[in-house]
């Protein structure tokens, strides 16, 4: 199978839409062997920063001597953005092996499983062959029903924080939410919370003490001095000082949890060294959360694509920028959008709206008028590259930075259409 083929196979799953249920992939995963059962998982749900969490404790984890294998979704550049294996992306090549190995399984199940549902076998499968001591994986969605929820005792389950985000699928209430990332504890088995509502916060730990599951919560005492730049951010931590390329002002509290989840792991058998941490930290690469493509002039992205991630994405324009910026943006039509003008709009000169490249996503014309009823000048473009053109014209014309919010379904188009420009 080739990797165009492997694709045309994901495209019959992506078919079969989103199904609610475990017992497909359940049903694939012992087909396979259940590799999940083979390697050691750090488990992480939680409505933001999970891929930034992931992605620093995947590196300090391989810094510290482990074959880590990550995997997190969306897919930013492509499906095999998804799987890394000590930071590496996986080729072409590997993820058509990985599917090939999948579909003579999948073509003898009755009820075939999802798009999802295959990619997170795949991953599984992927660490299992590798051979990998640890496994980091971030759910899809949610938690209890995610298809990433299927090993029956992690190293450590994480929750990084809980808001209203998905409410069609996982409640309309912050307590119902964290009911469905509780999902992901398991019995007897460590859990650490990052969050601090205080609603998300009872059922969790109800949910901990059912499970006889030690749980830790968010603790920043030891976090002081932190500074922040557009060249990242550096803090001391237990009279430490380190420094990490990433520079959203929300950073913070992944930085908290990521620290907090090393002393967990440390305490539970893993050698992690102080060097090796500050190594790890400094060498941790993730795209757009608030990533610096161009500096003259400055042109950020963030994947901010519910309300609490555009609330952030806001202090982080407050803290680094005294001008206003061009806003380039395109969203999900399920998202709270109608939101996002009382958010942003203090800081923005004008807005340049674009569709995304996905079936849930708002027509640009639409998020376009959100913004003109609001008084903020808007302009609206079907096709992103022309949006992304005319917005850094603007931008580069007038010495002002440019922003890109929305979904990071469209990071990878974005990317391409900033290098096309001179």
């Amino acid at each position: 199978m080739t990797y165009e083929q492997a694709l045309d196979y994901l495209k019959t799953a992506a078919a079969r839409g989103s199904v609610l249920g475990l017992d497909r992939v359940k049903e694939l995963l012992r087909l396979l062997g259940d590799p999940q059962e083979k390697i050691k998982i750090v488990h992480i749900s939680g409505t933001n920063g999970k891929g930034s969490f992931t992605a620093m404790l995947s590196s300090v984890l391989h810094c510290s001597g482990y074959k880590i294998g990550s995997f997190c979704s969306p897919a930013m550049t492509g499906v095999t953005d998804s799987y890394r294996i000590n930071g590496r992306e996986i080729t072409k090549e590997r993820f058509a092996q990985l599917i090939s190995t999948i579909e003579p399984y999948i073509e003898s199940m009755a009820e075939k499983p999802t798009e999802f549902e295959v990619i997170a076998a795949a991953a599984y499968l992927l660490f299992a062959q590798e051979d990998c001591d640890i496994a980091v994986v971030e759910c899809g969605m949610g938690g209890d029903g995610d298809a990433t929820n299927l090993m029956s005792a992690p190293l450590l389950s994480v929750i990084t924080n809980v808001a209203l985000d998905h409410c069609g699928f996982l409640g309309s209430t912050i307590a119902e939410i964290a009911g469905h990332k509780a999902g992901i504890i398991k019995q007897s088995c460590p859990v650490y919370f990052g969050g601090r509502d205080s609603d998300a916060l009872a059922v969790i730990s109800k949910r901990a003490e059912q499970l006889d599951a030690p749980l830790t919560l968010f603790d920043d005492s030891l976090l002081t001095d932190i500074s922040y730049s557009l060249d990242g951010i550096s803090f001391c931590w237990n009279g430490e000082n380190f420094t990490v390329p990433l520079c959203g002002t929300y950073q913070r509290d992944n930085i908290v949890n990521l620290m907090c989840c090393v002393e967990i792991l440390r305490k539970n058998g893993l050698t992690i060294g102080t060097e090796n941490l500050r190594k790890g930290l400094a060498e941790t690469v993730w795209q757009g959360r608030f990533e610096v493509m161009r500096r003259d002039p400055y042109v950020i992205f963030d994947g901010a694509h519910n309300p609490d991630g555009i609330a952030r994405a806001a202090e982080s324009i407050e803290m680094y920028f005294t001008e206003k910026v061009v806003l380039l943006i395109g969203v999900m039509a399920d998202k709270d959008y109608k939101l996002y003008t009382d958010m942003l709009g203090r800081f923005i000169e004008k807005v340049f709206t674009v569709t995304p490249d996905n079936p849930r996503a708002l027509n640009s014309a639409a998020l376009a008028k959100v913004f003109t009823d609001k008084g903020i000048p808007a302009e609206s473009f079907e096709k992103l590259p022309d949006g992304v053109s005319a917005a850094y014209t603007y931008a580069k014309e007038n010495g002002l930075p440019m922003m890109a919010l929305g979904s990071l379904y469209m990071y990878r188009e974005f990317k391409e259409a900033m290098a096309l420009i001179p």
